[in-house]
């Protein structure tokens, strides 16, 4: 929890002390600065054109973590990511709960893009703030986080543009797959709106699969129909698939990158999914050599099957990404997965 001495030091707050009790200006859940204060503050800053970086971070599926363990244990969580923000942030910056499970880091120290990489860095890292499990009683909750950030007066002059910008980012990070930093640089984000990052809806991306997967007559000819709209969609920068002879090849050229043996071993049920490849190993080494080989870190494989009979699987798997796989594209790959399922086990073609 902050206290007087560390926040007086700042205009805002030392004028803010004059009139207020620090318990009026501290979140009481978390010990951070308040939206209210933390946004004045922020206003204070442009106000009086201090420059600074704004981030805003946001907690990866909170709610599962809510859902699994209690809203007692998402308290600890939110309370322990605050606690690591204040002692990362040291005395270069402040931290503001901005409600829910989303904060506001101001950071006065780091200005240009390779410091501010180098701070989120080290934030991810190291067992500082995120990417690591917070221990709470029987629980250990693995807590990951998004960040958006921009830089005041560089990347914006006034506080509704600072903000769009941050936000811009954030969602920007969370598309790519969340658990990562996004950091404005106008060359690559200034054309990106929000509404086009949000996509569309599932229904007119299961709608345009069907149609592309009913345009075509051969097997090999509907995985490659469909791929385009499944890269776009769920951002993935190609498909793979395996077969019964146990070739892993990419839908887009149809080349085997290798062999995979032993992955009924290792999917028990649909869908697995992991940004830890090392916990593939004990169950499928071959598929565990391949993604290392191939610099693969976040993978999502769906059983082609219906029933007890398995015709192969389809991966996504991105290299040098810690991605989160979502809900929605799980289901997605599900959905496609079955149309492959149900096509080949009345064809009786396979890949």
């Amino acid at each position: 929890m902050y206290t007087k001495e560390q926040l007086e030091k700042y205009p805002y707050f030392e004028e803010l002390f004059k009139s207020r009790d620090i318990s009026n200006v501290i979140d009481a859940l978390t010990g951070l600065v308040s939206r209210r204060h933390m946004i004045g503050f922020i206003r204070h800053l442009v106000e009086n054109k201090v420059p600074f970086t704004l981030a805003m971070m946001d907690l990866d599926n909170f709610k599962f973590i809510n859902d699994t363990y209690g809203h007692e244990i998402g308290d600890g969580v939110l309370a322990g990511v605050s606690g690591d923000l204040v002692r990362y942030l040291e005395d270069y910056g402040i931290a503001g709960r901005f409600g829910g499970d989303e904060f506001l880091i101001v950071n006065f120290r780091d200005h240009s893009y390779d410091a501010i990489k180098a701070f989120f860095a080290g934030l991810y890292s190291d067992y500082n703030v995120l990417r690591k499990n917070i221990f709470l009683g029987d629980c250990e909750p693995f807590v990951t986080g998004t960040i958006g950030s921009a830089v005041f007066p560089e990347d914006a002059g006034d506080y509704a543009s600072l903000f769009a910008l941050v936000d811009k980012a954030l969602y920007r990070g969370k598309t790519k797959g969340r658990n990562c930093y996004i950091i404005y640089v106008e060359q690559m984000h200034k054309d990106i709106s929000i509404q086009a990052l949000a996509g569309r809806g599932i229904y007119n991306t299961f709608f345009d699969l069907v149609s592309r997967f009913d345009s075509q007559s051969a097997l090999s000819g509907k995985l490659k129909a469909m791929l385009d709209i499944l890269k776009k969609d769920m951002r993935i920068s190609d498909l793979y698939y395996i077969g019964r002879d146990n070739h892993f090849r990419n839908v887009s050229a149809g080349v085997s990158l290798g062999r995979v043996y032993d992955l009924d071993q290792l999917i028990k049920d649909n869908i697995y999914a992991t940004n830890e490849i090392k916990n593939m190993r004990s169950k499928s080494d071959s598929m565990y050599e391949l993604c290392r080989n191939r610099a693969f870190e976040t993978v999502l494989i769906v059983k082609i099957g219906i029933r007890n009979e398995t015709f192969g699987y389809l991966v996504c798997a991105e290299p040098r990404s810690l991605r989160i796989w979502q809900d929605n594209e799980d289901a997605i790959m599900f959905f496609v997965a079955r149309m492959l399922a149900t096509y080949m086990q009345a064809s009786g073609e396979s890949i």
